[in-house]
């Protein structure tokens, strides 16, 4: 429960998924999908190797084409929104510093104006104290942890966007210390009226952190709340029944 919004009411969707099928390699990746992402969400999109996950998830971006259906924004646009890539897709040794990292994030919504506004500073400012890395901001990307890394591009990601983060295995390669830290982050920023959609491998914390998982087997097995979710059959058999 978010408490921010009436989960119901179809005024509250801001993407919906209409019998989207895609390719990844000439195979059918995505077969047929269809769900509707409301404001406040914290949809996990869970799955074995090779079911789908990523490749629904690069569509949603407009990084992939769909081979038929359609995906539409309601009260926002595709530009808009925050994304956070897997750590072995971006450059670790990326030679900018933490600030000018995270201020990139708002070309997403520039356009042909490639200068950075006083807003534009201020909201990469305000991202930067959020994520509680204001004592780096300084600091060569290139030099920091993994951890401090994956704060920095989720700083980023919200200088994208004004309301959803799309995040991709988040917490890959990082100690479990940084990874709680990361979720307690993550569910904080939802908490506070931020929608997230989050691929992940690890169905635990999705059902610990997560209010709606989406479970991928090329075709959607399940898509509804995680107490519905930890009642099924596809559940009982990726956990064995319980949680840790």
């Amino acid at each position: 429960e978010s408490g921010f919004f009436d989960m119901d009411n179809k005024e509250n969707i801001l993407i919906s998924c209409k019998n989207v099928s895609m390719n990844y390699d000439r195979r059918l990746a995505v077969d047929d999908v269809s769900f509707d992402v409301y404001k406040g969400d914290y949809l996990c999109i869970v799955g074995e190797n090779g079911s789908g996950k990523s490749t629904l998830m690069k569509g949603i971006l407009g990084l992939m084409k769909l081979n038929s259906g359609e995906i539409l924004f309601t009260g926002m646009s595709r530009n808009e929104l925050g994304y956070l890539p897997q750590q072995t897709v971006v450059q670790r040794d990326f030679p900018a510093s933490v600030y000018e990292v995270v201020l990139s994030g708002c070309l997403n919504q520039k356009g042909f104006k490639p200068f950075f506004s006083r807003s534009d500073k201020e909201k990469a400012k305000k991202n930067i104290e959020l994520l509680k890395i204001t004592n780096i901001a300084k600091k060569s990307y290139r030099d920091l942890s993994g951890g401090q890394q994956q704060r920095v591009l989720l700083a980023r990601a919200l200088c994208a966007t004004r309301e959803l983060l799309i995040l991709d295995e988040p917490v890959t390669g990082l100690d479990p210390v940084v990874t709680a830290d990361m979720y307690n982050i993550i569910k904080h920023l939802n908490g506070h009226g931020i929608t997230v959609i989050m691929v992940s491998h690890d169905i635990p914390s999705a059902l610990k952190y997560g209010t709606k998982i989406l479970h991928m087997g090329t075709k959607l097995e399940f898509f509804g709340t995680v107490e519905e979710y930890m009642a099924t059959d596809i559940y009982t058999k990726m956990t064995g029944g319980h949680i840790s």
